[in-house]
């Protein structure tokens, strides 16, 4: 999660900065590369004798459930980074550790102690001093709408991000059980063939597959670089949620909404250096401020879990 998650996030910038138009590609290449973990489903069943899974009605149903939430997810990152820097879009991406708090106890009967209340508190005042200083770091060209609208299919993207790490744990935990690893791998496989499935229905019918040849003749470090930032993108995309699956199956929704949320750091000192995304006084304040959520939440189950 922690480097799979900021390359691609760096990647769908990189896609958008070089000449990149259509979100629904974006979105498209993030669950095009389900075949990769199905690859490494297969002999795992030989290795360790496990059995396939039985497809049941109920378990088919929260599979394209899911699938559905994380097309929609992955299309509201696009419309994101599209008009964002990618380390204020990783900033507002960070609220997604409040939403999995907030979803992980209602939905999974996850607890939340003061320290999650009190990151939840602070990681939402950073995100209220990035929406502040709104006009310190929007690229020539990019409207007042287009960032407002970036901002939030961004907040949005990250409560729906919330949403999807409870209803997964909620999926191991009522109808898939913890197992064995090669569950893991069989959700992962299964809602991203689903969101695979829903997002080239949006392409074709958004007729975004035919602007792929003119996108890429038109990239700015030519096409091989279009098809590259592409494949490279599909390979993170689907890494970073075999870790968030995996940390769902090990642990918890909110475990995995902290460590999604811990990319944040790492992916605005890289913005900084590979994009030179301007650090306005109120984004570095908003970092500080993520940063200190992390740490408060972190310590405060370090803490809780000694005493038990």
């Amino acid at each position: 999660m922690l480097i799979a998650f900021p390359a691609s996030s760096l990647l769908s910038r990189l896609y958008f900065a070089n000449g990149g138009k259509s979100k629904w590609i974006i979105s498209w290449v993030a669950v095009a590369g389900w075949p990769l973990t199905a690859l490494s489903l297969v002999p795992l069943y030989f290795i360790s004798n496990a059995k396939p899974t039985p497809l049941t009605f109920k378990l088919s149903f929260w599979y394209i459930i899911l699938g559905f939430l994380s097309a929609a997810d992955n299309l509201m990152y696009a419309w994101a980074y599209a008009y964002l820097p990618a380390s204020t879009a990783s900033l507002l991406a960070s609220s997604s550790l409040v939403f999995s708090a907030i979803f992980g106890y209602f939905i999974v009967k996850n607890r939340l102690n003061m320290s999650s209340i009190n990151a939840i508190v602070i990681i939402t005042a950073g995100v209220v001093l990035l929406a502040l200083d709104a006009s310190s770091d929007r690229f020539p060209g990019i409207s007042d709408r287009q960032y407002t609208l970036g901002f939030i299919w961004d907040v949005l993207g990250s409560a729906l991000h919330g949403l999807i790490f409870a209803l997964s744990e909620l999926v191991f935990v009522k109808l898939l059980g913890r197992r064995s690893f090669h569950v893991v791998l069989e959700q992962q496989v299964m809602v991203s063939l689903f969101a695979f499935a829903f997002t080239t229905i949006g392409v074709v019918v958004n007729r975004d597959f035919q602007v792929m040849k003119s996108e890429a003749s038109g990239f700015k470090h030519g096409e091989a670089s279009y098809y590259m930032v592409l494949v490279w993108a599909a390979i993170t995309f689907q890494l970073g949620v075999l870790g968030g699956t995996a940390v769902l199956f090990l642990t918890s929704t909110v475990l995995a909404g902290v460590l999604n949320a811990v990319r944040v750091p790492l992916t605005n000192i890289a913005a900084v250096i590979l994009f030179h995304d301007p650090m306005s006084g109120f984004k570095i304040l908003s970092l500080i401020l993520t940063v200190w959520g992390f740490a408060s939440y972190i310590f405060g189950h370090a803490s809780a879990s000694k005493v038990l």
